[in-house]
Parts: C-alpha cells; sequence; structure tokens
C-alpha cells in the first residue's frame, strides 16, 4: 500500500512554483511537491521525439520543432515554462526521454544503480528538483523506513572482502564508489510515488543541510514506454 501526498510527514505540498523553492525542509519533511494536475497530450511529445539512446536529452530546439496538435501544444508550453522557471532560479533543468537507465549487476550483493533506493549528494548547497510528465514516475521512502545498506552485516563484511586498502581507508572507498549512497527498505516500507505532473523538489546530502537527504529511487519502465523527465 503506498502513501499519499496529504498522510506523510516526509512531504508538504505547495500550490506555486515560489513556495516550491522558498520553502524551508524542515524536521521529517525532505520533500516538496508542487501539485499539479497538467492539461496538454505530453504522450503526443514523446511519440515525436527521437530516441537517440537509451537516455536522451531533449533541447529547447528539439520542442520548439515539433509539429503538434492544439493539445500536445498545451504540453509543450507548460515543459518550456518549467525550464524557464527552474533556469532563473539558477538551476539547470535537463529533458529526458528514457527508454531505461544502465543496470549495475556487476556485484550480486549490492547495487549501485538508479534503480536502487539511494541519496543525491552534492558538495555544494543544492536540491533535486525532477517532475515526471509520461511514463512511470520515481519514489521516495521516509528515512526511518531504510536502512543503508553498508550497514547491514551481510553486505558490509562482502564489501570489506571487495576492499584491498588498509582498513582506516575502507570509509574513504564506501565514498568513492558511492556505496553510501544507496539503501535497502525495511519490511513494512511504504513508498510515496511522485506521479505525473508534479514538480518535485527533495532534498540533497550536502555540508549546509539541516534534513535528512531524500531517499528515492527511478522505476523500473513499461515495455515499450518511454519516459519524459525534467530533472535538475
Amino acid at each position: 500500500m503506498k502513501n499519499t501526498f496529504s498522510d506523510s510527514k516526509q512531504v508538504i505540498t505547495v500550490s506555486t512554483f515560489s513556495d516550491l523553492v522558498n520553502t524551508n525542509f524542515q524536521g521529517n519533511m525532505n520533500a516538496i511537491c508542487w501539485s499539479r494536475n497538467l492539461l496538454g497530450d505530453f504522450k503526443e511529445i514523446v511519440d515525436k521525439l527521437e530516441l537517440i539512446e537509451n537516455i536522451t536529452e531533449v533541447s529547447v530546439e528539439d520542442l520548439l520543432i515539433l509539429q503538434l496538435s492544439e493539445q500536445g501544444h498545451l504540453a509543450r508550453e507548460i515543459i518550456l515554462n518549467d525550464i524557464q522557471l527552474l533556469t532563473n532560479c539558477g538551476a539547470s533543468p535537463s529533458l529526458n526521454l528514457l527508454k531505461n537507465y544502465e543496470r549495475d549487476d556487476e556485484l550480486d550483493f549490492i547495487s549501485t544503480d538508479v534503480y536502487s533506493y539511494h541519496v543525491d549528494r552534492s558538495p555544494i548547497e543544492t536540491d533535486t528538483f525532477l517532475c515526471t510528465y509520461h511514463g512511470s514516475a520515481s519514489d521516495i521512502l521516509p528515512n526511518d523506513q531504510v536502512e543503508q545498506k553498508i550497514l547491514i552485516p551481510e553486505i558490509r563484511e562482502k564489501l570489506k572482502e571487495l576492499h584491498e586498502g588498509q582498513e582506516t581507508e575502507f570509509e574513504t572507498f564506501l565514498e568513492e564508489y558511492f556505496f553510501d549512497l544507496h539503501y535497502q527498505p525495511k519490511s513494512d516500507a511504504k513508498p510515496l510515488n511522485l506521479g505525473l505532473g508534479h514538480l518535485w523538489r527533495l532534498a540533497v546530502d550536502h555540508p549546509t543541510q539541516q534534513v535528512l537527504p531524500c531517499v528515492h529511487r527511478a522505476p523500473a519502465e513499461k515495455d515499450g514506454e518511454y519516459r519524459l523527465l525534467l530533472i535538475c
């Protein structure tokens, strides 16, 4: 069973972009949702874009040259406006047409790809913004419903076997290969799906952050369906 925005202490819902970017994270709240019911045909845009690789970055120019119906035009205007809003506040948004991300299957006891629950880290003060316009949407989990994978004894022992350096360098090794960013859901975990059309701001692990970073994961894509995702 999945949570809804209204019953989650992790999320606050706002009604304007200004509130999205200016509301402070606090307490257990590390995700802010600009809740929207978007008009327009985003599938038409997906169908008319060309997938070059499994992940194709779509430029503003790519969007502008599309010949679209009235509903497709509405969808394009929303995307262009979101890109402009984020750019104006200093972010660097990227619009991606996604078939799938690369899977990390090198180790059979731990995964470090984006399908694994993880947090984002940055050396500077920043947040993660994302909006799924079409396709499957990401999930988040409260921090008390996950366990850091490197603290799970059997995983930690295998990582120690993998580490070939001094014991004093082990923690640095975990950070260097991003093992410390990944989390295992507890048995009673209740994911919250971010849904379509909502613009989200998620807390990132950085030196000035006052709350725990938001634990999230990319969804498993549906066969034959591409995702259209704005992220920065």
